[in-house]
C-alpha cells in the first residue's frame, strides 16, 4: 500500500514539475538577432535562427526530421509534430549548440529524444559557422560569440508568450557537440584564451582541431591564424573574447566529443562548479580526446567522462543513410552503430539531466 502511495506521489510530482516524458514531441521555430550576427553572417543577415523541439500533446502528428532530397534522405535526425501545442506543464530547459558548419537540425537527434523525455531543447544556427549558408572567417573565428547566441536563445524563449509559460528557466542545462562542446563550457563559466590556443597549435600543427576542418578548409586550421585573426575588424572583437559569457542559472553541462578545449583558459574551468558529463569517441581524430575531453575532465571540479569504442567523430551527428555513407565524407568514417551510439550518449545526457534538473 504503500508503494502505490509512493508512486502515484511522484507521478504527481512529474506532473506539476513538468519532467514527466512526453509521447510526443513538438518543433516549433523563432528568431532574434545578436550584436554581431550580422558581421559573423555571409549576408549580413543580424538574425539569428532557433529551433525549439519540446514535449507537445498526445496526438499531434509527428513526421520524420530527415535530412535530404524528398524520399533521398541522407541524415536521419529524428521525429516531431510541426508547430504542435506544448503538453501541460512548466519543463527544464537545455541550450544546445551544434558543431564547427553543422545545424540545429543535425542536432535534433539528441534535442527530439530529451524533448521526448520532458525537456524544452533550444537550438540555434549560429551565424556565419553553420550549413545553412556559406561559413565565414568571423563565423570561424569568433568562437564566444556563440555562447552568445545561446544566451540570446534564451532570453528569446523567455519573452516568447507561446514558449514562456511552459518552461522553468531556472531549471536550465547546457549541451553541445565539439565547438559545440566548447560553448558549454563557457556558458558554465569557462573562459576563452586565444594565447593558449595560437600557442597550442603551434607546437601541435598535427593536432586534429589545429589542422583545416573538412567542412570549411580554407578558413580553419593554421589559415585562422594568419589571415582570420589579421582582419581588423576581427582584432576589434578579440577585446570581449575572455569576457564572462556564462549564465547563471545553468544547472549542468552535458557535451559530445568537446572540440577547442584548447582554447579555454586552464584555470578557468574551475569556475565550472555544476554537475558535468562528457561521452567522447575512442576513436575521435578531430577533437582528439588526449588534448580535448580528457584535459576538461580533469580540470572541472567533479566531472566525468565516458569513453565509447570505435566511435569517431562525426557518429554524433544524425543517422547516415546508405546514400550518406557513399556520398558524405563524413559519413564515411562511420564504423559502428550511430544508432547504439546516440543510446548511449542520451542515456547519460537524460541521467545527469533528469538527476539535476
Amino acid at each position: 500500500m504503500h508503494d502505490i502511495t509512493r508512486a502515484c506521489l511522484a507521478l504527481a510530482l512529474t506532473s506539476v514539475l513538468g519532467v514527466a516524458s512526453a509521447t510526443t514531441v513538438g518543433e516549433t521555430h523563432r528568431s532574434t538577432t545578436t550584436p554581431t550576427a550580422a558581421m559573423r553572417d555571409a549576408s549580413h543577415s543580424d538574425a539569428l535562427a532557433i529551433t525549439v523541439w519540446y514535449p507537445a500533446i498526445d496526438g499531434a502528428k509527428e513526421e520524420p526530421l530527415d535530412m535530404g532530397s524528398p524520399g533521398h534522405p541522407l541524415f536521419l535526425a529524428g521525429r516531431a509534430a510541426q508547430e504542435a501545442p506544448f503538453a501541460p506543464g512548466r519543463h527544464p530547459v537545455v541550450l544546445l549548440s551544434h558543431g564547427f558548419g553543422g545545424t540545429a537540425r543535425m542536432m535534433s537527434w539528441f534535442g527530439t529524444e530529451l524533448a521526448r523525455d520532458g525537456y524544452v531543447v533550444v537550438g540555434v544556427n549560429h551565424p556565419g559557422n553553420n550549413g545553412m549558408g556559406p561559413m565565414t572567417a568571423a563565423g570561424a573565428a569568433m568562437w564566444w560569440e556563440r555562447a552568445e547566441d545561446l544566451k540570446a536563445a534564451f532570453a528569446a524563449v523567455r519573452k516568447d508568450k507561446d514558449i514562456a509559460a511552459h518552461i522553468d528557466p531556472a531549471r536550465l542545462g547546457v549541451a553541445g557537440f565539439s565547438a559545440g562542446g566548447f560553448t558549454a563550457f563557457l556558458l558554465a563559466g569557462a573562459r576563452t584564451d586565444i594565447p593558449h590556443l595560437r600557442a597550442f597549435c603551434d607546437s601541435h600543427p598535427d593536432d586534429g582541431v589545429c589542422k583545416p576542418q573538412k567542412e570549411a578548409p580554407e578558413i580553419s586550421g593554421p589559415a585562422l591564424f594568419h589571415k582570420a585573426y589579421d582582419d581588423p575588424a576581427i582584432k576589434a572583437q578579440i577585446a570581449r573574447a575572455a569576457d564572462d559569457h556564462s549564465i547563471p542559472e545553468v544547472k549542468a553541462v552535458f557535451t559530445l566529443a568537446p572540440a577547442l578545449v584548447q582554447a579555454i583558459a586552464p584555470d578557468s574551468f574551475a569556475q565550472i562548479h555544476v554537475p558535468t558529463a562528457i561521452v567522447v569517441g575512442l576513436d575521435d581524430k578531430v577533437a582528439e580526446a588526449a588534448t580535448n575531453a580528457n584535459i576538461a575532465v580533469k580540470a572541472i571540479p567533479g566531472a566525468t567522462i565516458t569513453r565509447l569504442p570505435g566511435v569517431g567523430h562525426y557518429d554524433f551527428l544524425s543517422t547516415c543513410t546508405e546514400a550518406a555513407k557513399a556520398s558524405v565524407p563524413i559519413c564515411a568514417d562511420v564504423k559502428v552503430s550511430q544508432g547504439v551510439t546516440h543510446g548511449e550518449a542520451l542515456a547519460k545526457a537524460k541521467a545527469l539531466f533528469d538527476a539535476t534538473l
